[in-house]
């Protein structure tokens, strides 16, 4: 990467940070910092087979893709990122990068998200939504589901059907039900290599990252033992 598109980049990093000041912690500076961190690291596998790929596009949309982050609920699906999308082509623009370059950039953080239901349009915006979605895995997942949901003011799980096996999934009152309503979906819907599958083999996550499907075990199992002690 040129010596302007670091330094852009690093404009960009501030521009971002300052935006989120008063985010959720879910949502927050270091958030960015994560996303752009699993990025890099798809930006090297990426980029040692698939050829020529856009770094500054990837790393500007990581930073940029949750600049506007409405409160959960108060908007339609995917509005913050369609939002963030039009700021980030603004900023982009009064910093002098060109108009096809700026949207490019525009395009991956409005395809970033889950709730918008968009297909990322390049190999950037794929990198990117990749990137953000292992955010919403692992331990760090599990603590920014539980931050949604303080922010929500949502009940843990439901009392009488936890485990939602009787009733429809309803993730904005009941916590618990966002395993099955997005985080055990996530490994199925990534787009590369890096956390879903190798090229003939079945979608997984690294094994260094836990998979969903056992973290809500961890969970459940948890709630069982509560509700059968005396």
């Amino acid at each position: 990467m040129d010596r302007n598109s670091l330094d852009l980049l690093t404009r960009i990093e501030s521009h971002a940070r300052e935006q989120c000041r008063n985010h959720d912690r879910a949502h927050d500076a270091s958030h960015l910092m994560r996303v752009e961190a699993n990025a890099r690291k798809l930006l090297e596998r990426e980029c040692a087979t698939a050829g020529d790929i856009d770094e500054f596009v990837v790393l500007a949309a990581c930073w940029l893709h949750d600049v506007v982050q409405y409160p959960k609920g108060s908007a339609g699906p995917g509005e913050s990122a369609r939002e963030s999308a039009r700021r980030a082509r603004e900023y982009l623009t009064s910093l002098g990068v060109g108009e096809s370059r700026s949207n490019h950039v525009a395009a991956a953080v409005r395809t970033h998200s889950f709730s918008g239901g968009e297909k990322p349009e390049s190999m950037e915006a794929a990198i990117v939504q990749d990137a953000d979605r292992l955010d919403a895995l692992g331990a760090i997942g599990i603590a920014r589901l539980w931050i949604v949901a303080a922010e929500l003011g949502s009940d843990f799980y439901h009392p009488d059907d936890p485990m939602a096996e009787n009733r429809p999934l309803e993730d904005a009152r009941y916590a618990l039900d966002h395993f099955a309503s997005k985080l055990l979906k996530l490994p199925d819907l990534m787009n590369h290599p890096f956390g879903t599958r190798s090229r003939q083999g079945p979608r997984r996550l690294p094994d260094r990252v836990p998979q969903p499907a056992s973290q809500r075990d961890l969970v459940q199992g948890a709630i069982a033992r509560q509700i059968r002690a005396p």
